[in-house]
C-alpha cells in the first residue's frame, strides 16, 4: 500500500477519534483492514465515551463473530436502551460470523438508539458489495492498512511524543526493528518501557531498551549494518560472531533481511545522486525511509560501497538467502553462513 493512503487512513482515524471524544456520534461503525490497532483504539473510545459508567451495565454488549450470527446481531441492535438514551453494541472479530451481508439491511435503515460497531480483523469488504455502500452512506467506515516500514519509526516518536516523553533515534530504532509494523506488538512494549521510566526521565534511549525489553545495545541488527557501513571490521566480525551463538535469538532470516533493506536504501541513496537532482537531506532520509539523524552514517557508507559495490553485495544478499534456505549450505551453521557473507560484502 502507497504511502499516501496509508497516511489519509491515519488522518480518518484520527478524525474519528476527535469526533467520539467530542461527543460526536454516527449510527454505527464498521471498521476493517490489514492493521487491527486502529479499530482496537476506535472501539476503547467509543466504550469509554458513549455510555456513563452506571449506563454500560445494561447497555453495552460485546459479541464475538465466531459466536453469533448476523441475524443476532441485528435483533441484538433493533432492540432499546434500558434508563438511558442510547445503547452500543461491538460486534469483534467480525470476519467470522456466516452471512455478514445480512447486516446491509440494517445499515440502510440504522436504529437511532442504537450505536453499533462491527469490526473485522486482517480483513476488508469488498467494496463493490452493496454492504459496503451502505455502510458507507449512512454511517461511518474505517480501513487500516498497515504501515510500511519506513514509516515505523516517525509513529513511534509520535506515539511516545502524545505521551508527554520523547524517545532517542537509535531506541526508536530498536523497538522497529524489534517489534517490526505489528502496532499492537509494539504498543504493548512501548507502554511497558513507560511505565518502567523513573518519575523523573522523560526520555527513552538505547540503555531503558536494553534493561526493560531485553535488547542488547550492542548486539543487533542495526548496530551490524552500521559497523558495516563504516567497515569496522573488529566490530562486524564480534556481532556476527555473537550472532552465531545464538541462532534462536537471531534469525540468519531476519539479519539477512535486514542487511538487504540497508544495501536497498544505499542503492536508492546512489540513485539520488546519480539522476542530477540536488534534494534536501531530508527529502533524501524520507526516500530512503530513515530519520535525518542517521544521514551521516549513509554518506560514509555511500563511499565504502559505491554503485558497483553496493549492486555486488545485494547478489551477494540473495545468493546467501537463498544457501539458507536450501540443501546448498550443506552442514554449515547460521552463523557460519552470515560470518562469510558479511566478509565477502565488507572486503
Amino acid at each position: 500500500m502507497g504511502k499516501k493512503e496509508i497516511d489519509n487512513s491515519i488522518k480518518s482515524y484520527r478524525e474519528i477519534l476527535s469526533g467520539i471524544k467530542g461527543g460526536s456520534f454516527k449510527p454505527f461503525y464498521l471498521l476493517m483492514g490489514e492493521e487491527p490497532y486502529y479499530s482496537d483504539v476506535i472501539i476503547d473510545e467509543i466504550a469509554r465515551n458513549a455510555l456513563t459508567e452506571d449506563e454500560r451495565g445494561f447497555n453495552q454488549l460485546i459479541l464475538y463473530g465466531s459466536d453469533v450470527t448476523a441475524t443476532q446481531v441485528v435483533e441484538s441492535a433493533r432492540r432499546y436502551p434500558m434508563l438511558a438514551s442510547r445503547q452500543v453494541v461491538i460486534v469483534k472479530e467480525a470476519q467470522m460470523m456466516d452471512r455478514l451481508d445480512e447486516l446491509e439491511f440494517y445499515f440502510r435503515q440504522p436504529m437511532p438508539t442504537t450505536l453499533l460497531v462491527v469490526s473485522l480483523t486482517n480483513k476488508s469488504l469488498d467494496k463493490r458489495t452493496t454492504l459496503y455502500k451502505s455502510a458507507l452512506s449512512n454511517g461511518v467506515v474505517f480501513e487500516s492498512f498497515s504501515l510500511r516500514d519506513d514509516m515505523i519509526f516517525s509513529w513511534i516518536e509520535s506515539y511516545i511524543k502524545s505521551k508527554g516523553y520523547s524517545i532517542s533515534p537509535e531506541a526508536a530504532l530498536l523497538m522497529g526493528e524489534y517489534c517490526g509494523t505489528e502496532l499492537r506488538k509494539l504498543v504493548l512494549e512501548l507502554d511497558k518501557l513507560l511505565t518502567n521510566l523513573p518519575d523523573t526521565r522523560k526520555k527513552i534511549d538505547t540503555i531503558e531498551i536494553e534493561e526493560n525489553i531485553g535488547i542488547s545495545r550492542e548486539y543487533n541488527v542495526f548496530e551490524l549494518t552500521k559497523a558495516i557501513s563504516f567497515r569496522d571490521s573488529v566490530k562486524i566480525f564480534k556481532i556476527v560472531k555473537h550472532f552465531g551463538a545464538s541462532p534462536r535469538q537471531f534469525p540468519l532470516v531476519v539479519t539477512i533481511s535486514a542487511l538487504f533493506m540497508h544495501f536497498s536504501r544505499l542503492l536508492k541513496y546512489h540513485a539520488i545522486h546519480a539522476n542530477g537532482a540536488k534534494p534536501s537531506r531530508e527529502e533524501i532520509a524520507s526516500y530512503l525511509g530513515i530519520m535525518p539523524y542517521f544521514m551521516p552514517e549513509y554518506d560514509h557508507a555511500a563511499r565504502n560501497y559505491p554503485l558497483i559495490k553496493c549492486m555486488e553485495a545485494i547478489s551477494l544478499i540473495r545468493r546467501y538467502d537463498s544457501m539458507g534456505k536450501s540443501s546448498q549450505r550443506g552442514e554449515a551453521e547460521d552463523g557460519d553462513i552470515l560470518l562469510e557473507l558479511v566478509y565477502k560484502i565488507s572486503h
